[in-house]
């Protein structure tokens, strides 16, 4: 499998070239087009792991893995204007916002991590999906994507809705920014404290502020 990122960092997209037999996992929706014959199979990747990303994680029940009958070359294109990055996983785990992922070749279970503080914040809710295993892992931003090095007991205090990903050697807290006034009123909300050893990975656009900001724009019914 090689692989390569053009149109960093806004508008990427993912090219990804397969061997006879080798096959790339993706997310619903993402597939752009591709050279060579492959097959698509459709699964939920265990039915129990289906439902738990489907109605936890925010994600699609089904997942698309294509598998390459000759040398393919494949074209992933993420639904947001923004970076992709490839992790490599080596029996590792990282924690992904549930709509960062895009795709992983390999021995990688995807699962839901994380679920809490529902509700507390009127676009959305804090779910994290779980990478596991062997291989590499592609994931997406809104924006440019950051990655930051944590040396060991180094720590960051990052807002919810620029978090991307971050590996399971990272310790970390979810908690509210500043009073109740701030977080009612001040626009902010949720911020995760995190410390080191390990890898976060940022964006440097917040979707959830720019969809307030257009519906001042679009005429209410």
């Amino acid at each position: 499998m090689e692989y390569s990122i053009e149109y960093s960092p806004m508008y990427s997209i993912l090219k990804v070239r397969l061997s006879p037999g080798e096959s790339l996992t993706v997310e619903p929706g993402a597939y752009m087009l591709h050279k060579g014959d492959l097959e698509v199979k459709t699964s939920s990747g265990g039915i129990f792991k289906g439902l738990a990303r489907a109605l936890m994680g925010g994600e699609s029940f089904f997942m698309n893995t294509i598998v390459a009958r000759g040398n393919v070359e494949i074209w992933i294109a993420p639904s947001l204007s923004g970076d992709i990055k490839a992790i490599e996983l080596n029996g590792n785990t990282l924690f992904i916002q549930d709509s960062s992922y895009l795709a992983h070749v390999g021995n990688i279970d995807i699962t839901t991590g994380w679920r809490g503080l529902r509700g507390l914040i009127a676009e959305g809710e804090l779910v994290w999906l779980k990478a596991s295993g062997y291989g590499v892992v592609f994931i997406n931003s809104y924006g440019a994507m950051e990655e930051i090095k944590l040396d060991p007991g180094e720590r960051i205090t990052v807002d919810n809705m620029h978090f991307v990903a971050l590996e399971d050697t990272v310790s970390w807290n979810i908690r509210k920014w500043g009073g109740w006034k701030t977080f009612f009123f001040g626009g902010e909300g949720i911020v995760i404290d995190a410390a080191g050893p390990g890898r976060i990975w940022v964006q440097t656009r917040n979707l959830p502020l720019f969809a307030r900001i257009l519906r001042k724009f679009i005429p209410q019914s």
